[in-house]
């Protein structure tokens, strides 16, 4: 029998197209044979859709426009729903119209950026308690906020480059004071960005005070905190990816990206030569990277490592800075839920797209399987013993209410 798995993409995020791109890739290189796809497509307001109309990207391109023909659907924060609920229809008895449940097994997240690759929904399929492909809470969350992922990764040893994190208020309230802060601690020349995105967006180099007010205004209107990190001048970029779960973790090859300019941007990645309707995948890349054999040993090696710390599951990518002067490999950042699903760094090991599917949802059920195996109950004798009086809270007033402690 197939099984049911919904394919998530879109979102409240600046991410938004891009995640429609890697949703709908993955659609058509799906097992139709294994699998029945129900396309979830989150509108740019935060609203959930199904259809199969859903999975053509003209459709979706003018989803304003077309909204009517598609069905609006959520997913209840408790176990035992299964699947995607319908709103209810308008009328029935006392108001109350027909709902219809759409079973789903496995949820496939293709979501990228806030509200989707920041532990937000993979909250709400824990509470839900339904498979779900990526990384956990923990890990989507500190992968998502770059300040908190550079302090993990020092905190586990992994090398960083080294970096200040300031707030929007304190840019607002006394400009100078931070350049002059930014100047003294980092100096130039630097990168701007901001906490909580992905893609390359709102990040910036600067060189001198004119480009630093700048970046900073840019990455300030992106999120409330900005991290400022020293640029290293002669660099390349060095990406891995790496699938499993628990002790069943795999690197794949490494990959150079060929940037055009000082920064892969938002450009570089998506829209060079019409590259947005094929995703990362068609980004101008060198595969495997030319580098040594001990670097990407020692690449792949810190991939793994950063995957079990945060606990991840699936498959990430992680991109890496190497200082050619200094001969040293730096961890830039984590992506919990990489372009493309970084099925090309899998390829030329043999897997393919569609294959590479098929272990996502086998790693998110046997993820699933673990937690069913946790205990999420302890009896106790805390509220018989609590103080609290037949009446409830009131008989806690006064001399009869006791600390709690835990």
């Amino acid at each position: 029998m197939k099984k049911n798995v919904a394919v998530v993409f879109g979102s409240r995020s600046v991410e938004h197209d891009v995640s429609i791109v890697t949703g709908l890739q993955l659609i058509e290189n799906i097992d139709t044979e294994k699998y029945n796809v129900v396309p979830v497509y989150i509108a740019r307001d935060g609203e959930w859709y199904t259809g199969e109309k859903l999975k053509d990207i003209a459709f979706v391109r003018e989803f304003e426009k077309n909204v009517k023909d598609a069905t609006r659907v959520y997913l209840p924060p408790v176990p035992g729903t299964k699947g995607l609920m319908t709103y209810p229809a308008v009328g029935g008895l006392f108001g109350k119209g027909k709902q219809d449940c759409i079973p789903v097994e496995v949820f496939i997240l293709a979501l990228h950026g806030m509200h989707g690759e920041d532990g937000t929904i993979q909250g709400l399929l824990e509470l839900a308690n339904i498979p779900y492909t990526s990384a956990g809470v923990v890990g989507s969350a500190a992968g998502m906020d770059k300040y908190v992922m550079k302090c993990a990764f020092k905190g586990a040893g992994v090398p960083v480059v080294e970096g200040v994190v300031f707030c929007r208020d304190e840019w607002e309230n006394d400009a100078d004071a931070v350049i002059t802060s930014l100047e003294g601690e980092i100096g130039y020349p630097m990168f701007i960005k901001p906490a909580n995105l992905g893609s390359s967006i709102g990040i910036n180099r600067a060189d001198d005070r004119e480009k630093l007010t700048y970046a900073i205004e840019v990455a300030s209107s992106y999120d409330h905190r900005i991290i400022a990190e020293h640029a290293i001048v002669d660099n390349i970029e060095i990406n891995c990816s790496c699938m499993g779960f628990e002790g069943d973790v795999t690197p794949s090859v490494c990959e150079q990206p060929i940037s055009w300019g000082d920064l892969l941007g938002f450009d570089a990645k998506y829209l060079k030569s019409g590259q947005s309707s094929e995703g990362m995948a068609s980004l101008n890349r060198m595969i495997p990277a030319p580098i040594s054999d001990e670097l990407t040993k020692q690449t792949q090696e810190l991939t793994v490592k950063i995957f079990k710390m945060l606990d991840c599951k699936g498959v990430v990518r992680i991109d890496f800075i190497y200082d050619t002067k200094n001969e040293k490999l730096y961890a830039n950042e984590i992506n919990t839920i990489p372009g493309s699903l970084a099925f090309y760094l899998w390829e030329p090991l043999g897997i393919s797209y569609t294959e590479l599917i098929d272990k996502l949802i086998e790693f998110a059920e046997r993820a699933h399987g673990e937690k069913e195996r946790s205990n999420y109950a302890f009896e106790s004798d805390i509220l018989k013993k609590s103080g609290l009086g037949a009446k409830g809270s009131k008989g806690a007033k006064g001399k009869g209410a006791k600390p709690i402690s835990r």
